[in-house]
This record gives C-alpha cells, sequence and structure tokens, in this order.
C-alpha cells in the first residue's frame, strides 16, 4: 500500500494561488517584464493586444502569471466563449486627455518630481484635460505667477533623477524674455517647454468658443482685458476665464502646439531613474 507524507508546510509559506483573470476589454494591466501598462482592447488564442495611453499597442502571450493587476500577479485567460466581454476588438474608454481611462484606478502617492506651470489658469486647464492621468502616474502641478524668478526656483527645488521637475511656459519664442529665462535654466533634470501663445488662453481653439479667432492685441495692452474689448465681452476676466475653461471638454479643444508639450513634461517627470 502506498504511503503518502503529511504536508507539513506552515500555511504563511505555502505559495498563494495566482488568480486567473478573464480579459475583457477595457481591463487595464502591466506586463511587468517589459513594464507596459495597457488596456485590453483584444484577445485571441495565446495572445492579447494591449493599448497604452498614448495609442501604442502591443501584443503578449497569454502565459501563466503573466501580467499585473493593480499591483497582483494575475494569469489572464480568454474570456467565456458568447459572453458580452468576449468581443474580439473593443477600444477602452478615453480620458480627457484622450488616454486610456483606468477604471477604479486609485491616486497614487504623489511623486518627488512636479510640473511647474506659470499661472491659476494654466494649471486649472492642465488639471481639468490631463487631471486623471496626473492622479494616476502622482504627479502634482504647481503654479508660480510668473516666471521672473524661475532660474532660482529650479536651484530651490534641486532637481534629481529621482525628482524631476518639468516647466511649462507661455509664449516661449525665441527673442522674448520668457526665452532667455528658460536657456538659463542648466540642469538635465528639468526640462522648460513652451508654447506661442501671449496666454493660455490662447491655446484653447477659437471654434470650441464660437469665435472666429483670437484678437491681435497692440503690444503694451494688458492682453487679457483687450480681448475681451474686442471680443465684447465682460472685462471681468476671471468669470471669463471660468467661461471658457467650462467650453473645454477634452484634448480636442485645444490647440497642438499645448497638448504636445504638456505630454512631454509628463512623460519626462514620469520617466524610470
Amino acid at each position: 500500500m502506498r504511503q503518502y507524507s503529511p504536508d507539513l508546510t506552515p500555511p504563511w509559506k505555502k505559495p498563494k494561488p495566482v488568480p486567473q483573470v478573464p480579459a475583457d476589454p477595457g481591463l487595464v494591466v502591466e506586463e511587468p517584464a517589459t513594464g507596459f501598462c495597457g488596456a485590453v482592447i483584444r484577445c485571441e488564442a495565446g495572445t492579447v493586444t494591449l493599448e497604452d495611453r498614448f495609442g501604442k499597442h502591443r501584443v503578449f502571450p497569454l502565459e501563466p502569471s503573466g501580467f499585473l493587476l493593480e499591483g497582483r500577479t494575475v494569469t489572464l485567460v480568454r474570456p467565456s466563449p458568447g459572453s458580452s466581454s468576449a468581443s474580439s476588438s473593443v477600444r477602452p474608454s478615453r480620458t480627457a486627455s484622450g488616454s486610456v481611462a483606468v477604471p477604479g484606478a486609485r491616486a497614487r502617492v504623489a511623486r518627488a518630481g512636479r510640473i511647474y506651470v506659470e499661472g491659476r489658469h494654466d494649471a486649472e486647464l492642465v488639471e481639468k484635460v490631463w487631471g486623471d492621468d496626473l492622479r494616476v502616474e502622482g504627479v502634482v502641478v504647481e503654479y508660480l505667477e510668473g516666471i521672473d524668478d524661475l532660474p532660482a526656483i529650479v536651484t530651490e527645488f534641486a532637481p534629481g533623477p529621482d525628482a524631476r521637475l518639468g516647466i511649462l511656459v507661455d509664449h516661449l519664442v525665441p527673442g522674448t524674455k520668457e526665452f532667455r529665462i528658460a536657456q538659463s535654466v542648466t540642469s538635465e533634470h528639468a526640462l522648460v517647454v513652451g508654447h506661442p501663445y501671449i496666454d493660455v488662453w490662447e491655446a484653447v481653439k477659437p471654434a470650441s468658443l464660437g469665435i472666429p479667432g483670437w484678437p491681435r492685441i497692440p503690444h503694451g495692452q494688458d492682453w487679457k482685458t483687450g480681448v475681451c474689448r474686442e471680443l465684447g465681452w465682460p472685462e471681468n476676466t476671471g468669470a471669463v476665464w471660468r467661461a471658457i475653461l467650462a467650453r473645454v471638454g477634452s484634448y480636442r479643444d485645444l490647440e497642438p502646439e499645448l497638448l504636445g508639450r504638456v505630454e512631454e513634461l509628463i512623460d519626462f517627470v514620469t520617466a524610470p531613474e
């Protein structure tokens, strides 16, 4: 008669079973070997296709314990045939910035790195369009109220490999004061980028506001006040900005010169050490 030895391994030392999770479209997982994080858009025999926040696709094999879901190791399996979640290709939902939404994602603990923008309006616009992405990445946005003291601010922040600093500057055009100040920041762990608009208001597409275009304001006049006068808007720039911001629903309402720069800063601040 065959004898069996009892398993005397303490319960706390036994490996925990890895759960199997259906690769439902829209499920956000990470492939740990590459660090690629994205939403499931397709699951076929033996493979799963993920799409990251920038629309890039990667195909991975459905291997045991091959993915991370909310930080836990899981085994992805094909959804049951005939289930509503087993469709061959479904695009995941998107955030206002156009990136893949992460359902139920919790805000990450804030990174040491930061993104600085010039003023309150810049910060509010970035929050409205990229807020979901920033919370997932743990990136805090602060505003400077101008950049005249930017070199001193960067020196005080002391950016490093684990605390990168990204700065978004209005009207960053060669020959301007802003351009000269930006060039004085030389830290390899700080990145200064900018858009060509005098104020972040101009980065909102005129069509989204129902106007033919942003008026040209003579040099020496307060730009925002001049815009309000030219367009027949109340000269309460705070109230006008709130109305402008309310018309911004997603990245589609913003000019590409701003979109690219903000995405560049997010990439820089969140890049691996």
